[in-house]
């Protein structure tokens, strides 16, 4: 096994534990939350933010993004033979379409819902209102790109072997 092997399978892993969690959030998580009355909701949905924000998240996206970056550089050098663009691709995807949106689309609307004061109900509920549609489109997003980043790395490791 070779060191591109092993970057692509860490990037298959990774990709795919990113789209799970992801897919979570989209498939029923926010619209959980969602059920909640408005100003519940933005307190549940700003705790959850503060608890992503630790170890096991951030590895998981930023430990990703390290190894995918490391597979694009290695293969914008030719390796792996016969799977340069299938990694290049994944690369692209995962960068822009995970690591690019969550810092320009979904963090903004992130600290935009941890503005208002905990006591007032009026303003949680009208941040949640504003909140929810835009950073559940733009996580979608992310759940799409992230799991199509996977399948291009398990079709660039097939493309090596």
């Amino acid at each position: 096994m070779t060191f591109v092997d092993i970057l692509l399978i860490v990037a298959i892993l990774g990709t795919g534990l990113v789209a799970g969690v992801f897919f979570a959030f989209s498939g029923f998580v926010t619209q959980g939350i969602g059920r909640l009355p408005a100003a519940d909701a933005a307190r549940a949905m700003r705790e959850i933010n503060v608890t992503a924000v630790r170890a096991p998240l951030m590895l998981a996206i930023f430990g990703t993004a390290l190894a995918v970056a490391v597979l694009a550089v290695v293969a914008f050098l030719g390796e792996p033979e016969g799977a340069t663009w299938w990694s290049i691709g994944g690369a692209a995807l995962y960068l822009f379409g995970v690591v690019g949106v969550t810092a320009g689309a979904n963090v903004p609307r992130n600290n935009r819902l941890a503005a208002p004061a905990e006591t007032d109900a009026a303003a949680l509920a009208s941040a949640w209102q504003a909140f929810r549609p835009g950073w559940l489109a733009w996580n979608h997003v992310r759940t799409i790109t992230s799991a199509a980043a996977c399948l291009a790395f398990v079709l660039a490791l097939l493309a090596a072997v």
